[in-house]
């Protein structure tokens, strides 16, 4: 059977000599969205961490459409497609949003720079409103619509976003998830790992929930939500 069109498989690793994941598979089909959720210090952000190449790998592999990047530094993974948001100091705070952006594209050799700048604007109005705003003057919303829109600079084929909705008002999570939604549907793939657990699975066509660096739970996202362990340990009731 094929891979998946991004697989992080039977990772094993974490950091020095200490396993953090333990046998861990995250994937993600092309055009879909999978979410990793589970309780504080399950290996969430870390699981992530690995599929981007910030940690080495004890055991299992990496592969993006059908190559092996488990090798790869996350500097040649950006080259390859793969576009990653962290959940803090993910923006240039001095520079303006538009400035933001024209550092996202440093990779690009192309002409059509410009066009894509325009793409982010109509996908975050407020984004060109602001354009010549230092991006450390904006609220928590709008900090993450220009870190998500610097990522999506390098005309990613798969984005990565950790706890993208922390720190931010209802509101703007349920914005944050349209905008999400409307990214996935231009094809590209979206891994994120979230802590507004049953917000992200509703959204999520596919939903890992790991416990202590290790699949406990994988279905889709309404299949999660609708099972009553996972509601009961993990989502509340």
């Amino acid at each position: 059977m094929a891979d998946p069109f991004l697989i992080g498989d039977g990772m094993t690793g974490g950091y020095g000599p200490v396993d953090i994941l333990h046998n861990c598979t995250i994937s993600v089909e092309k055009g879909q969205i999978a979410v990793i959720v589970g309780p504080n210090g399950a290996g969430k952000s870390t699981a992530m961490k690995a599929v981007f190449g910030m940690l080495n790998l004890r055991g299992g592999a990496v592969r993006l459409n059908g190559e092996d990047i488990t090798r790869l530094t996350p500097q040649a993974r950006v080259r390859k497609g793969m576009g990653f948001v962290p959940q803090t100091h993910n923006i240039f705070t001095s520079m303006t949003v538009e400035e933001n952006l024209e550092m996202g594209a440093f990779i690009r050799t192309d002409d059509t720079i410009r066009d894509t700048i325009e793409q982010i604007y109509t996908l975050f109005p407020i984004l060109k409103q602001k354009r010549n705003q230092a991006a450390g003057e904006l609220s928590g919303g709008q900090r993450q619509q220009v870190a998500v829109g610097r990522a999506l600079m390098t005309q990613p084929s798969v984005l990565m976003l950790d706890e993208p909705t922390a720190g931010v008002s209802p509101i703007v999570m349920d914005e944050l998830f349209d905008r999400i939604i409307e990214i996935a549907r231009t094809g590209i793939s979206i891994l994120m790992v979230e802590q507004n657990a049953r917000q992200a699975l509703e959204i999520a066509d596919k939903g890992y929930v790991l416990v202590q660096g290790a699949n406990r739970f994988t279905d889709t996202g309404k299949a999660l939500m609708a099972d009553p362990e996972v509601r009961r340990s993990f989502l509340g009731g």
